[in-house]
């Protein structure tokens, strides 16, 4: 394919984008195929002699398309949303077409300084703590997921409390005792993160939450308590500002008063809800976060940038940097060794990185401020809306309070009713939703914060919930 041949596939799979975005309405949320279906329909064996790329636009349209879950689609309510947007995909084009690798800022300083200055914006944005900004001891990067964040921040939490000793001689029986601690609603990712990291699921201490399932900072201090007498060594706390159940605020700053007091790393997982501190109305969740250690929000999730995009920020870099940094000699170079740059091969796990900050630059610059706080606020209105109507049911009722975009809900009539409801959407292809447990009861999650979500589609999924209860 030459530069002509490019320009023009170019132009052809923009088309695509652009015609499947704006006919996706028109197709049933979820896909329609049994498995293997998809696998069945691709050739046995790859071509010897090279085809036409309108062919293989022609069986992207006819075999991938149809397999899809359309998470772009207005009325995808499940899990969490993963925002696209126009400017985050020619971002990603961008990115993809410069090709550059951004590991040292040697490998490319454009790579590195537009990303420092993106997470500088996005702690403005935020009104997040100053000591999580470049110009102090502290800074942000991009990683993939929230995932990647939890970890780096364990891995930087196990070395400080041990003196990087577990970096110079590695696990052993010396730290076994390392302790790490979240709520029983935390994600799942913090458990892998322990396990990774060489602590184990055993010393991982899953704290007990209250009515609102926010972590009980006193059943916090009692554990780390008990911890302490029993010999071990606690190094690890993270918090959830908007949990994945049921939107649950942990109480920051009350869990970084209990850190405090033990030298304790706090992590802050604010994934989702994050987002939403763009918009100062919503910065209460935040209250304590100058106590934490690191902190990470996905922009990828609700903030019109498409996957992946984390942002995390750290207080020390320094703490990070020692880590996780390995410099072999043909890594070594004058930029490095003068101590003026960053070098972002050494905040996260691999050594490759994308110039993704590009697609995080295209959608600020092309939304503003006030675009995106009208993106948030549009869609805290509408789930506020589908709250006050299911607190108004006779069928329907709320199972946990609704916070920003997300709303929790029930049948009246139990868990069969409930199943039969989220069956009953789903199976219509009109809407998707995904469920959870709380309390001991299944519950139904409606996340509202799609880019091409408005009110008239969380209208008519109450139109159709309200037919499928009786």
């Amino acid at each position: 394919m030459n530069l002509d041949d490019f320009r023009r596939h170019a132009h052809e799979t923009i088309d695509l984008i652009v015609d499947y975005l704006g006919t996706i309405e028109e197709r049933p949320v979820g896909p329609r195929v049994a498995p293997g279906e998809v696998r069945s329909q691709l050739p046995s064996h790859p071509p010897e002699r090279p085809e036409p790329f309108e062919a293989v636009l022609d069986d992207v349209r006819r075999i991938v398309l149809p397999g899809l879950m359309h998470w772009q689609h207005p009325a995808f309510f499940g899990y969490f949303p993963a925002n696209a947007s126009p400017p985050a995909i020619l971002g990603e084009l961008l990115s993809a077409g410069l090709g550059v690798q951004g590991m040292l800022w040697a490998t490319s300083p454009a790579c590195t300084e537009v990303e420092t200055h993106m997470l500088d914006w996005m702690a403005d944005l935020l009104a997040l703590p100053a000591r999580f900004r470049s110009d102090g001891a502290g800074g942000g990067v991009i990683q993939d997921t929230a995932s990647s964040s939890t970890l780096c921040a364990l891995l930087a939490a196990r070395e400080r409390a041990t003196g990087f000793t577990v970096d110079a001689h590695g696990l052993s029986s010396a730290h076994e005792t390392l302790v790490a601690y979240t709520s029983d609603q935390a994600h799942s990712s913090v458990e892998k993160a322990v396990r990774i990291a060489g602590l184990g699921r055993e010393n991982l201490r899953l704290i007990e939450t209250d009515g609102h399932h926010a972590m009980r900072p006193e059943a916090l201090a009692a554990a780390i308590d008990a911890d302490l007498d029993a010999g071990r060594q606690p190094v690890f706390v993270c918090a959830t500002v908007g949990t994945t159940s049921s939107g649950a605020v942990d109480p920051v700053r009350a869990i970084g008063d209990v850190c405090g007091r033990h030298g304790i790393w706090l992590h802050v997982d604010a994934a989702w809800a994050g987002s939403a501190a763009v918009c100062p109305e919503f910065r209460t969740m935040h209250d304590g976060l100058e106590r934490a250690d690191s902190y990470c929000f996905n922009p990828h999730k609700w903030l019109l940038t498409n996957f992946d995009c984390d942002c995390f920020y750290v207080a020390d870099r320094s703490l990070l940097v020692r880590t996780l940094s390995v410099l072999p000699e043909y890594l070594r170079n004058t930029a490095t060794a003068s101590g003026k740059v960053i070098d972002y091969r050494d905040w996260h796990i691999p050594l490759g990185r994308r110039f993704r900050a590009l697609k995080l630059w295209f959608v600020i610059r092309s939304y503003g401020a006030e675009g995106l706080r009208e993106h948030i606020r549009r869609h805290v209105a509408s789930a506020e809306a589908l709250a006050a109507r299911v607190s108004a049911s006779h069928r329907l009722e709320l199972a946990a309070p609704p916070f920003l975009g997300l709303v929790c809900l029930r049948h009246r009539d139990g868990d069969e009713a409930t199943q039969r409801l989220l069956d009953g959407v789903n199976a219509s292809g009109a809407a998707f939703l995904t469920h959870t447990r709380l309390g001991g009861h299944l519950v139904v999650r409606v996340a509202i914060g799609g880019t091409w979500t408005r009110e008239e589609h969380v209208e008519r999924l109450w139109e159709r919930l309200e037919v499928l209860a009786t």
